[in-house]
Order: C-alpha cells, then structure tokens, then sequence
C-alpha cells in the first residue's frame, strides 16, 4: 500500500520540483542614499517576461523560477541598466543608481551621470533640477515655467506672464500638482520671480498629453512636482541670497526613521528698488508703488512601519501689490496667495502589491480694492478643494496595472464685486458662490503587446455634479510605444479629456486678476480630443532626437471679453460668458545633447491656433491670442572646468495676436475706432538672449559655494508687452494720426547671486 502513495506523491508533484521557483529581492537607491520610488524593474527568463515597479521604500520583490534571468532598470532620466546571472537560490540585490555604483554580489552595473531633461514614453518630459542649474534665468535662480517654456509644444508668453500655454491650449487648461495637489494660483507678479522654490522641488514630470488616467480635470498638460521624500540624515542647509531676494532649505532629522525638510524665501524688493525710484522722482508724491512675496514649503516624512511610510507635505505664498497715485487720488491694493496641505500613506501590501492614500485642502484667494475719490470698488475670488486620492499597484501575470478612485468638494466664488459710495452708506454688492462635487475612478495597464509594442492602456470616469447640472464622462486615454532598436522608437497616442473647473482671465499680462468659475447651469465642461504621434531617436551615445506632431480639438471654451468686471443690475457670468471652440495642429522637434562638457538642447514648434466664437467676429473663425507660428529655444551650458561652468538661452518666437482699429472717424468731432476682425494684428517677434555664469568656490556632494552672474535680454531687445494707441488730432479736427506706443517691462536686467549648501 505504501508504493502506490509515495508514487502517487511523486507524480503529483514531479511538475513543481521541475519547476522549482527562486525570489530576488532588491533595493533601489539613490547615492545619498535616498529611496527612488517608481523604478521600473523588468525581468525576463527562458520562457515568461515579469515587471514590476520599486514602491516608496525602494523596494521590489520577485518571484520567478531559477535559472538564468536578465534585469533591466529603468527610472525618469537614468539610462537603461541590464544585468543577468544564473538564480537558483533566492537572492538579494542593492542597485545604487547616481555615482555609477551598483553591485550584485560579483557584478557591477555603471551608471551615467543624470541628464538634465530627458524623454520618456508617449512624448513626456522629466526634468533634474539640479543638472539645470546652469540654465540662465532673470534672477539666478532655476524658473521651472520658464524652463517648461523652453521645450516643444509649449509656447512662450513673453515678458510679464508666468502662465503656461500648452499645445494651443488656454493657460486655464493646465493642471499643476505640488505631491499630488492641485495649486491653482500659478505666478508671482508678471513672471519675474520663479513661482516654486526649486530646492525643495526633487524632480518635475511634464506630460503635454496628460496621457495617463490617474490625472484629469484638464484639457492640456499636466506638471508633478515631486518635492525631496528623502528622511535627512543629518542637518543641512542650503539656499540662494539674491539682490532682489533670497531662499533657504534646511534639512532636518528627527530620529533614523523621520525627518522634516522646510524651505523659505522673501523679495524685499520695497527695500532696494522703491527708495531708488523715489529718490529719482522730482515729485515724490507722484507715485508710490510697493511689492512683495513670501512663499515656504514643508515635507515632513516618517517610515511609520518597514512596510508603510507617511508623508505630510504643505506649500504656501502671500503676494501683496499697492499703488498710490496722489495726483488722480487713486489707491489700489491687490493681494493673492494659496495654500495646501496634503498627508498622504504608502502601504506596501505584498510583494506585488502596493497601495497611497491622501487627503488635501488647497486655496486660492485674490482680492483687488481702489478707491478714488468718493468711490471704493472691491473684487474677490477665491477656490478651495477637500479631496480624498487612493491608488493601487498591482501585478497581474506580470502587467503593471494601476487602479483608485478619488473625490473632491469644490466651492469658488468667482466674483465677489462690492461697490461703495464712501461719501453715503451705499453699498451694492454681487456675491455669487458654486459648490459642486466631482467623483472620478481610473485604471491604467502597461501590458506587452509584442516583442517591440508596448502599451499605456488608461480609462477615467468622471462624474461630475454642481446644483441641477450632472455630467458623467468617459475619457479613455491610450499609448503605444513600438521600439524598432534600441535606437529608434515610435509612439502613437489619443486621450479624451473634460474640465469642469474653469480660468478666466482678465488682463492681457501677469496681474492675478484672473478668477475660477465652475460649470454649472448655463456655464458648460469643456471637452478635447487629442492625438499624437512621434518618435524618438539615439543619434550617439550623447545625443538624442525626438520628433512629433499633435491634433487637437476642443468645445465648450470659454471668454470674458468685459475686462476685470462687469457690473450692472443685470450682469451675471452665465449671462456675460461667451461659449465657443477651437482647434490647434502642430509639429515639434528637439535635438539634446546629455553628455560632455557642451550640454544643452534646440527646441522648435511649429504650431495652429484658432478659435470659434458666436458672439465674437461675426461667428467667423479667427486666431488665439497665443497662435504663435513659431517657437525657437537653444540652451547651452558649459562646464570649463571645476570652477567654472557658462550657460546661454537664445529664443525666437512669432508674435501674439492681439485686435487693433483698421479705421478712424468722426462723430460730434470725437474719433471713434472701428474694429474689422478679431485678433487681426500681430506683437512684433520676440527675441532675448540670456547668459550666466557659475563660478564655484566649492563643489562637493553635501557642500556648495557659488556665485552666480547672469544677463537677462542681454542685447536688451525691446519686447513689448502690448501696444497702446495713441490719437493725435490735429487743430482743425479734420484729421487724425494714430501713433502705436510699445509698452516695454524688461530690458537688459543683469543680476548676481550667491548659492550654497552646507
């Protein structure tokens, strides 16, 4: 009886002792040791191919049967890094990526140096700040904006904007995430200083398509700021001292599992430029003009568990603009800021399986006050969110999928308009508030279609609700990345996309004047279809190419021709708001250069865009304000020697469309304009060349002492910010000359600062 059992065992089991199985588990690190999240880790044995993903720890386990297995690593902005080995016993791995260190028992993996701007599938773009460094800016500090502005598709807005436009796409129509939260505040003054302290901010992802699922509430791009998630080992600080203003990062550890990382900065530009243009004035009672901003930022992370790490990150900033004029007895103050606050829980549940958490509560408030006169006018608006955001990692038969839902109770109040007869207690006021709930559940794939076709499978389902108004959307999202070599590449993608949270601007510059209007009756969601295809090339070991069109269309937009309000009894947004659509069509390029001593990139667009509007150009077709034809950025940077490193930004683009009169005449002898097409004239082209200078007293990993010098328009080329026009009459009143005055912010703007980390 015993033989027949122990065969009947052995027969059972015959298939699992051939096959018997072996786990690799490893570690992905940084060399300061920082735990890099979302690693992309691909194995492949003599018969099955598996990937997965590092979680929050760095970590990944797999579990695959022995035998010879080949690894390949993948992260934003590292090149490819395979390695393979015979496992027949489970193993442990530590992959040091940065400093060209990584070892496997006997086996070491080199590394390059990071690149400072990198492609990734489906057109995307990360950025290392720190590699960026050298690229000049107006204040010798890194301006994210401005370096997004420098890539293809997004267009430049010139002097005094620090708002993005993206593929033909409104500057409304891009979603910024600071960790995962919505800021919907996006500029200090006209652009002049960098909205996001860049030191505390460890990589930038750029997606012009907002391809994947987990994201939308946009119609065009969407930008994750990823701030420092490494828990400091000792103290450290560092920063940047300007003549216009100043910002510090310290580093600080609470014990080996926690720490806190908390960042500054103030202008106190009232101090330096305000008594210079004071002291210049023959009349001192003029003008007074005073400005000034102060933003912080803070991470506090904690290893709650082996398996579990919290993350608590906040961002904020103040803005305060006042004018006085004695002579008109005019006084206006204008004052905007945000903030958000966003704990968030990583659990790694298994070996495949990882899951986040978050809360959040962000704000946005502008508030613009004048009085002249007897007469004070207000307007106000505000946005804040309380959003709830899940996700889960998982692998199913070795495919990435990601899956969550996500909530989020919106209440804006897009103008509040108070009217005030100083002189009486006569007080008119409009107060309209929207609240409105938007619930969303998303999935996206990465499955392996071919040997060489690989695939971004992504679904969003949005349900939107606010008053009487519903909206439930489907918006699925889709790429796929065809790898002819491992030189050349092909992407090819489509996404549906709705917005319901609307920006409408009032100001043809940088002035936060700007409010948010949520759809609701009589205000609808936009809605875009967009697609793509492109590629990318290695040319050599340290140049690269990518290439790429897009076709976008777009419905329900939204214009408020009336300037910064409009007010009467009858006035109200559903009413003044006018609807349309539009479209935009394009080719773009880049050509980089990530190795050597001579680093940089050429970027070109050219690029369609065209609005269509009812009420607007008797319903004819005309251009956006931002249709420019033309987008030319060169970056160079170059690294002399230990001491010395040198940086040039040469940029090139057409015009922006603006309306002028096409005729002049007389009534009661009073000229009056007449206006023929919409957006029927074109701003001058718009050229700058800017140069900087490092020069490095010390450079080490944890140490850094350097002086910057940079040239902002150093050929100081005249760019208008727009055009004003002036009429001359002449004394018999029978004729009229029009004189178009450029009105120029910047010029030639020289700039030093001191950077340091200790």
């Amino acid at each position: 009886m015993l033989k027949p059992i122990i065969l009947f065992c052995l027969l059972c089991f015959s298939n699992l002792f051939a096959q018997s199985k072996a786990t690799i588990a490893g570690n992905v690190k940084s060399f300061e040791n920082e735990n890099l999240i979302g690693v992309r880790i691909s194995l492949d044995t003599n018969s099955q191919h598996y990937n997965y993903v590092s979680d929050t720890l760095g970590s990944f386990t797999a579990e695959l049967p022995s035998g010879f297995v080949k690894i390949a690593v993948n992260h934003f902005g590292y090149l490819e890094k395979t390695l393979s080995f015979d496992c027949e016993n489970d193993t442990i791995i530590s992959i040091i990526l940065e400093k060209d260190v990584s070892f496997l028992k006997e086996v070491v993996i080199s590394n390059n140096k990071r690149s400072g701007i990198t492609s990734l599938s489906g057109g995307k773009l990360s950025f290392n700040l720190k590699e960026l460094a050298a690229v000049p800016t107006v204040l010798g500090t890194t301006d994210i904006i401005k370096i997004l502005q420098l890539t293809p598709g997004v267009q430049n807005s010139g002097d005094a904007n620090g708002y993005l436009y993206v593929r033909g796409g409104d500057s409304g129509h891009n979603s910024i995430l600071y960790d995962g939260t919505p800021i919907y505040g996006m500029s200090h003054l006209l652009g002049v200083f960098p909205f996001y302290n860049t030191d505390h901010i460890q990589e930038i992802e750029f997606d012009k398509s907002s391809s994947n699922a987990k994201y939308g509430g946009r119609l065009s791009s969407t930008t994750l700021l990823i701030p420092n998630k490494k828990i400091p080992s000792q103290f450290t600080i560092q920063g940047n001292i300007g003549l216009l203003s100043s910002q510090a990062t310290l580093s600080i550890p609470i014990s080996e599992k926690s720490g806190i990382t908390i960042s500054g900065r103030k202008t106190y530009i009232d101090e330096i430029i305000a008594p210079t243009l004071k002291s210049g004035s023959k009349n001192n009672d003029v003008q007074d003009m005073k400005y000034g901003f102060l933003d912080g930022n803070l991470t506090f992370i904690t290893e709650v568990s082996k398996n579990s790490l919290l993350t608590v990150s906040a961002f904020s900033s103040a803005d305060k603009l006042q004018i006085k004029d004695t002579n008109l007895a005019l006084r206006t103050s204008l004052k905007w800021s945000n903030l958000s606050i966003s704990p968030s829980l990583f659990t790694k549940l298994s070996s495949k399986t990882s899951m986040s958490n978050a809360i959040y509560f962000t704000r946005y408030t502008n508030e613009l006050n004048m009085e002249q006169s007897t007469i004070g006018m207000g307007v106000s608006s505000f946005v804040e969110d309380f959003g709830f955001a899940n996700s889960i990692n998982y692998l199913v038969k070795g495919t990435y999928f990601e899956s969550g839902l996500q909530y989020v109770y919106h209440i804006l109040q897009p103008q509040k308009i108070q009217i005030e007869n100083l002189s009486t207690t006569n007080v008119t006021e409009q107060n309209p508030l929207i609240k409105a709930n938007e619930f969303a559940v998303f999935t996206t794939a990465k499955p392996k279609l071919l040997d060489n076709l690989k695939a971004e499978l992504g679904l969003r389902i949005n349900y939107y609700n606010s008053g009487a108004k519903s909206y439930l959307h489907f918006q699925p999202r889709v790429v796929l990345n065809y790898y002819m070599d491992k030189n050349l590449s092909f992407y090819a993608s489509y996404n549906r996309q709705n917005q319901y949270l609307n920006l409408i601007t009032t100001s043809s510059v940088g002035i936060p004047t700007d409010f948010w209007i949520a759809s609701s009756d009589g205000i609808p969601a936009q809605s875009s279809n967009e697609f793509a295809l492109g590629s990318n090339q290695t040319i050599s070991k340290s140049i690269t190419s990518s290439f790429g069109t897009f076709y976008r269309s777009m419905n329900h937009l939204l214009e408020y021709p009336y300037g910064v309000t409009q007010f009467n009894e009858i006035s109200t947004l559903k009413n003044d708001l006018l609807k349309g659509k539009g479209k935009a069509y394009g080719l773009e390029m880049m050509l980089k250069k990530n190795k050597g001593k001579f680093k940089g990139w050429l970027s070109y667009t050219l690029s369609w865009s065209d609005r269509n509007f009812e009420k607007l150009n008797n319903a004819n077709t005309y251009y956006a304000k931002y249709d420019r034809r033309h987008n030319l950025s060169l970056v160079g940077t170059y690294d002399l020697n230990s001491k010395w490193n040198f940086g040039v930004t040469q940029i090139f683009s057409s015009g922006n469309r603006f309306t002028m009169p096409t005729s002049w005449y007389f009534i009661n002898n009073n000229p009056v304009k007449e206006y023929s097409e919409y957006n029927n004239a074109q701003m001058p082209n718009y050229i700058r060349t800017d140069l900087s200078v490092n020069y490095f007293f010390m450079k080490k990993t944890k140490k850094e002492s350097a002086l910057n010098f940079s040239i902002y328009n150093t050929f100081n080329i005249e760019n208008p910010i727009y055009v004003v026009l002036n009429v001359v009459v002449n004394e018999n009143k029978d004729s009229v000359v029009v004189k178009p005055e450029k009105k120029v912010l910047y010029r030639i703007l020289p700039s030093i600062s001191w950077r340091f980390k200790f």
